[in-house]
This record gives C-alpha cells, structure tokens and sequence, in this order.
C-alpha cells in the first residue's frame, strides 16, 4: 500500500524494492475499478438525448434528417451504453497492461536486458499511476457536471480542453482530446524503472519508454495532416 503514495513521492525507492518482488495486482485493479467509476457515473449522469445527438456530431457524418432518425432508433440509451462501457473498459485496461507487459518483455529481449512478463505488467501499471490522476478529476467533475457535458470536457488534464478548445471538426481535435499531459509523468517513471531494473543509460531507458507513445500519438498527428 505504501507504493501508492511513494511512486509519487520515492519512484526510485518503489521500482528498487519491485525488482526483486514485481507486484501489479494492486495498481492494476485500482485502474480497473476506477475506470468502471468513472463509465457508470458518466452515463448514469448524462443526458442521454442530448448525447446521441452529440455523438451524431462528432462522427463528422453529413447526414440527413431521415438517416439521423434511423440512426437514434438503433442507437442505445447513455444508460445502456455505461453497462456496456463499464466491462468494457475494463477488459481494455486489463488488455492494454498485458500488452504493454509483452512490449517490455519483447524490448528486454533486443536491448539484453531480462525481463520476465511479469516484470513489464509491473512497470506498465505503476508508472501509470499518474493517469489515475486525470480520471479521479473527471470523476469530481461528474458530480458537478451539468447534464449535457461531452466526457472529453471532464478531462482536465488533457491538451484539449487544458490548454486549447478545439471545435469537433478540427482535424488535430482528437489528438488534442485524447493526450494528457499526464502522459509525460508516465513516460518518465516508465524510464526510471527500465533504467532502475537494467541499469542502462538514460537513453536507452527513455526510448524503450517512449516508443509506444510515439507509435501512437504520431500515428495520430499523421492522420490530422492528412486530413487539414
């Protein structure tokens, strides 16, 4: 229990004392049961009109007025989609951390570093303790929020809405909506616990933790050229 509070405080101090007894269940159902929080509140809370017209937007679909008529009949309720959303939204995250695990595992192997599974589920979910961060102020957020409110606007701690605001139709608004700032605090203790269990250089420690976020979000600013 003390690492919740130290991988804040003493990252260093945490990843030394998991090297040689990788842990991960903690972490990982916490963000498990966070993100379970967070889908159900939301969707219990939302308007569930309002929102399918909201989603209706987003998809940047011209549609007519007898194609958005079908589309609500098949569409499901908020409340549905929370039940849907909550499992859901769990498997992802147990998904992502497991394939986050191999990625690490598979880097240990190329760089000659050893690390076991188990060891990359464990650097995955406690260097994402800085994303619970922005989920637990979306979750303060909901309490507070007015009915019509899209989720991205709960996210305080993403580029969009932080720093900028970007109309749905902007082709960087997904980007902007879905990179938290958050992200970099995780990148940095993903390299300090790569660089602490191989006692690499910073370098090395730094590109294997960025790798896939580059992949990612790169991918993503790829696309929004593409489409300006």
């Amino acid at each position: 229990m003390t690492h919740l509070i130290n991988i804040f405080l003493e990252p260093g101090r945490v990843f030394a004392e998991l090297k040689d007894k990788p842990t991960f269940w903690l972490p990982l159902l916490l963000s498990i049961v966070l993100t379970v929080v967070l889908t159900l509140m939301y969707f219990g809370k939302v308007d569930s009109e309002w929102f399918t017209d909201y989603q209706l937007t987003a998809s940047g679909k011209e549609m007519s007025a007898n194609e958005i008529a079908q589309a609500k009949q098949v569409m499901p309720s908020a409340r549905t989609m929370g039940y849907i959303g909550a499992p859901v939204g769990a498997l992802a995250v147990a998904f992502i951390s497991a394939l986050m695990a191999l990625y690490y595992m598979l880097a240990g192997r190329i760089t000659g570093a050893t690390t076991s599974f188990r060891h990359g589920l464990s650097l995955t979910v406690w260097s994402g303790m800085p994303g619970l961060l922005g989920v637990i102020v979306a979750i303060i957020g909901i309490l507070g929020m007015s009915p019509q409110t899209p989720l991205e606007s709960l996210m305080l701690t993403n580029f969009d809405p932080l720093l900028v605001q970007l109309p749905l139709d902007n082709a960087w608004s997904g980007l902007a909506k879905r990179f938290s700032l958050l992200t970099l605090w995780t990148l940095y203790l993903s390299a300090l616990g790569w660089r602490s269990w191989g006692r690499t250089s910073w370098t090395q420690a730094v590109t294997v933790a960025a790798i896939p976020s580059v992949l990612i979000y790169g991918g993503m600013a790829i696309y929004a050229l593409l489409q300006s």
